[in-house]
Parts: C-alpha cells; structure tokens; sequence
C-alpha cells in the first residue's frame, strides 16, 4: 500500500505573460491584463505531495521536517518575492505561465527526493486557478 504525504507552502511572486515573438497587439489579445508591462502579482500556494511506502523503522513515507526545508530552500527562498520574468533565471527562455511554473518546481524537486517516490504539485495562483503535476 502506498500512503502520501502532504506539504503546503505560501509565497508571493510577480510575472508577466508575453510572448517576445508576438506583437504588442497580439500579446495584448491573448493575455489581456496578464499582459500589463509593468507586471502582476499573486500569493501563490503550493502543495508538494510525495507518494510511497511507510518505513516501517520511522512510520514515515519522508519526514515532513526534511520534506519542509527542501521546500524552504529550494523554492520559498528562491522565488518569495520576485519578478519571475526579471529575477529569475529559470524564466529566461519560458513564458512565466503557472503551468511553467510548476514545471519549473517540479524540476527543482525531483532530483533531490528518494527515487522511489513519486512526486505531485498542485500550485494555486488565484484561489480558482491551479495547476497539477506529477510524475
């Protein structure tokens, strides 16, 4: 039987939808408010969810504690108020899309979570839109 764990984590970020390939009018057509040249903001929440077997010597699928400071560093410390677009480096060649986005972090994680594990992101951008992934 697997079991999954769940963590959530709260941060605030700004972006831009522009493709640098469109014109202004097209941009502004496709991505309407989302487009403002001087950017927008939400106060993201993200759910980091790890699927597997219980150890039987801890009782855990991963302690939360770890599962908590990998979130910490790896992406409230590196996107908490920034200008995605700007601040960025993982937005240089990528529209900052929340479903971007959530690549972005899914990207991040992975590789530094125990390969048995599958790994899910829900990132909320409004309290209505949202984006899943997993592996």
């Amino acid at each position: 039987m697997k079991i999954t764990i769940c963590r959530k984590a709260h941060f605030n970020a700004c972006h831009r939808m522009h493709n640098p390939n469109w014109s202004d009018a097209k941009n502004k057509a496709v991505f309407g408010v989302c487009n403002n040249p001087n950017y927008h903001g939400h106060n993201f929440e993200l759910i980091v969810k790890l699927t597997g077997q219980i150890n039987p010597e801890t009782g855990y699928v991963m302690d939360m504690k770890v599962l908590a400071d990998l979130i910490k560093t790896e992406i409230e410390d590196r996107f908490d108020h920034k200008n995605l677009n700007l601040d960025c480096p993982e937005f240089v060649d990528k529209i900052a899309s929340t479903e971007n986005f959530a690549l972005v972090i899914f990207s991040i994680l992975k590789p530094l979570l125990p390969q048995e594990h599958q790994l899910g992101i829900t990132l909320f951008e409004t309290n209505k839109n949202y984006v899943e992934i997993s592996d």
